[in-house]
């Protein structure tokens, strides 16, 4: 035997290997030689028995056991001994009504009693005074407890039963007072090297306990990391003020493009830079006097005093349904609806555009969008809300800004942050809502606006350089990764 394993056993194991004989032992004998409870030697045989110390023998058979009704007619009575007290107590035959009223019987359980007591010629039914009555016979039992409800009892009890008793148990089954259950019962005994054990002298020696061999890791519950980043950036935007947009997967062209100033026959529109649906096709347009103001900011400039990109706009292309291509789908949907001046807006939009996957592009991802307005902004205001986002938001270092052009902004400037592994990185574009748009709608003053790749902003927060980890199931990856903090 090892005199290790010896050295190394539990107090519960060390009693329970004490008590152990040849002869097997069930748990509750064993439990009384020891001194432990019941829970504490089977526990504690398992283990000897693991380690080859001790021997379990299990046996399995059924056992009549009280169902909830058995229990309540052991303490109250069986309807046929509670009807035949009744009668005891009361010279004469009494009426049915009377019968269930003082024994509290139900309908089912009066019949059932009446039925079992008449069978044995226990009571009679009859006429007494124009009224029907039970009864007792002359061969009703004495006043004692009958042999069903002594059974009964003995089961409550847990005591063995005789040869008939058992007979006239097992009919409780069919009434539904007792029912059969399979039980195992362990026995216990001590292997030669659990003798061995007992009889070695390190058995009788403190117990050692082992502090350098690795324990397995403990991996707690949390949100996955990218959501929880999403959900700090959501909460960091509401508190400072900003109102959450809807943003829904689908939208029309109107939204995405039309509203956006972005003309129709613009090479962004084709298949090869979006993704259509194939049903449906097309959906219904809305307030009517928006869709005339952005048919006119197309044509024309309408309000605004821009000559208009100078083509017959059509509905048929503006009604078109598609997946969203950029979050600022989700900001023309909103300038649409109305806006508070001043107000700030956000969503965190789900996109979708035809690219080629690599460590910094998805078919697949997420936007944050957004946009200020009110009076006296300018592009400074913006630059600073850009350089705040990506430094407090990302946590990236550096930032750099450059010149860029977007149909529905005017100047343009693109985001860049430099990761640390690689190098400088496009996050997002931005600048200053056109005239185009926000005057043919009725909104006065000025707007910023910035849409941004919020997976790469990730990137800098989480420190991966494969932005297909966000999404990733990678249960290493999953499990080690520390908690997003702010």
């Amino acid at each position: 035997m090892d005199a290790k394993t010896v050295r190394e056993l539990s107090e519960i194991e060390r009693k329970t290997i004490s008590a152990l004989t040849n002869i097997p032992l069930s748990e509750a004998e064993i439990a009384s030689n020891s001194g432990l409870n019941v829970d504490a030697v089977r526990r504690a045989a398992n283990w000897l028995m693991e380690k080859g110390l001790a021997s379990v023998n299990e046996s399995k058979s059924k056992k009549l056991t009280l169902t909830q009704l058995g229990k309540e007619y052991a303490d109250k009575g069986l309807p046929e001994q509670r009807l035949i007290n009744i009668l005891w107590a009361h010279d004469g035959g009494l009426t049915f009504e009377e019968i269930a009223r003082e024994a509290n019987l139900t309908q089912q359980e009066f019949s059932a009693a009446l039925g079992s007591n008449k069978k044995k010629n226990y009571i009679q039914i009859a006429k007494e005074g124009g009224e029907t009555k039970v009864i007792l016979t002359e061969t009703s039992p004495p006043r004692k407890t009958l042999g069903e409800q002594e059974i009964l009892t003995k089961l409550f009890l847990q005591k063995s039963l005789g040869k008939e008793e058992s007979l006239i148990a097992n009919r409780f089954i069919v009434r539904g007072i007792a029912e059969e259950k399979e039980e195992t019962e362990r026995r216990i005994l001590i292997t030669a090297a659990g003798e061995e054990a007992r009889n070695s002298k390190e058995f009788t020696q403190e117990r050692t306990y082992n502090i350098n061999d690795p324990v397995p890791e403990i991996f707690g519950g949390k949100k996955q990391p990218y959501i929880q980043f999403l959900n700090i950036v959501r909460r960091k935007l509401t508190e400072l003020g900003f109102q959450e947009m809807e943003a829904p997967l689908i939208v029309h062209e109107f939204y995405n493009f039309d509203v956006l100033f972005q003309p129709q026959n613009h090479p962004a529109r084709t298949w090869t830079d979006t993704y259509q649906l194939k049903r449906p096709t097309h959906g219904k347009l809305g307030d009517r006097a928006k869709v005339a103001a952005i048919k006119a900011a197309h044509e024309t400039g309408g309000v605004s005093g821009s000559s208009g990109w100078g083509y017959t706009w059509l509905e048929e292309i503006a009604s078109k349904v598609m997946p969203t291509a950029h979050g600022t789908a989700h900001s023309g949907r909103q300038l649409t609806k109305g806006v508070k001046v001043p107000g700030k807006y956000f969503a965190i939009a789900r996109c979708f555009r035809p690219d080629v996957l690599d460590a910094t592009h998805l078919i697949e991802f997420n936007q944050t969008d957004g946009f200020i307005v009110g009076e006296g902004l300018n592009f400074r205001h913006l630059l600073g809300t850009l350089e705040q986002f990506a430094k407090e938001i990302a946590g990236a270092e550096k930032v750099r800004f450059l010149p860029d052009y977007y149909p529905f902004t005017e100047p343009s400037v693109q985001l860049s942050a430099k990761h640390p592994q690689l190098g400088w990185m496009e996050l997002g574009g931005a600048g200053m809502f056109r005239p185009e748009m926000l005057e043919n709608l009725g909104i006065k003053g000025q707007a910023i606006a910035w849409g941004i790749g919020i997976d790469r902003l990730a990137m800098f927060k989480l420190g991966i350089k494969d932005i297909r980890y966000l999404f990733s199931d990678d249960l290493n990856w999953l499990r080690k990764m520390p908690l997003v903090m702010e």
